[in-house]
């Protein structure tokens, strides 16, 4: 059975502002296999950001081929992709995008809205989310009751609360203390490793790094072979 869950051929993405034109990514060919932890590395305007939002579906390749699960996603339209986006992706950001006026269930809740769940399933969901972070103590505090780490766990229950197939992560520890980012570290490391989660996680950081079991650097657009 292909366990195959992201597969890119021949993938280029290209800027084009005016007369000006900037090729962020190409001909990225790419396979990530369920249950990897893959580590996008590179420096800073490698692609990596660029190649992470094309994956999840959040932008579109200029070129190639993309397929998740099986399905050629970069050609739906984009109300299937949305839907589809809510079921199979959660991301978990850098500046962890929290809604300042909702706490922490409402916001990891929120997800959850767009399903048919009841109330009660998913308020079960959401406190099972919170818990597997460590934060069912702090299910009423708002994003200002918490600290930076805090913020980022309750980001990552927001992410897994509809049990996507694909969990992105862009920089998640770059706002955070190196305390702090280990904690986040060491739940991606637990979602993976004990869930079989696959993970995609970029960063320019090699101690988080560590953490994944595959690493892969870009450089100006390209992806480099193994072991480089």
């Amino acid at each position: 059975m292909d366990n195959t869950v992201v597969e890119t051929k021949g993938l280029s993405k290209i800027f084009r502002r005016d007369s000006f034109q900037v090729t962020a990514l190409e001909d990225v060919n790419l396979t990530v296999s369920q249950g990897e932890f893959l580590c996008l590395m590179g420096p800073s305007g490698s692609g990596k950001t660029t190649l992470l939002n094309i994956i999840a579906v959040i932008d579109r390749p200029t070129q190639g081929q993309l397929r998740v699960l099986g399905e050629d996603v970069a050609s739906m339209s984009e109300d299937r992709l949305a839907a589809w986006r809510n079921v199979h992706v959660g991301f978990v950001f850098q500046t962890f995008n929290l809604i300042p006026v909702l706490t922490a269930f409402e916001n990891v809740e929120l997800p959850l809205l767009l399903t048919k769940l009841s109330s009660q399933a998913r308020k079960e969901h959401v406190i099972a989310a919170l818990k597997l972070v460590g934060l069912e103590e702090r299910i009423q505090h708002y994003p200002r009751q918490l600290s930076g780490g805090q913020e980022q766990r309750v980001a990552i229950a927001r992410a897994i609360v509809t049990d996507p197939t694909l969990l992105m992560a862009d920089e998640p520890t770059g706002d955070l203390d190196a305390h702090s980012a280990e904690e986040i570290l060491d739940i991606l490391s637990r979602l993976n490793r004990d869930f079989s989660k696959t993970i995609i996680m970029v960063t320019h950081d090699p101690r988080a790094a560590r953490h994944a079991t595959v690493t892969r650097h870009l450089e100006k657009g390209q992806l480099l072979p193994v072991g480089e």
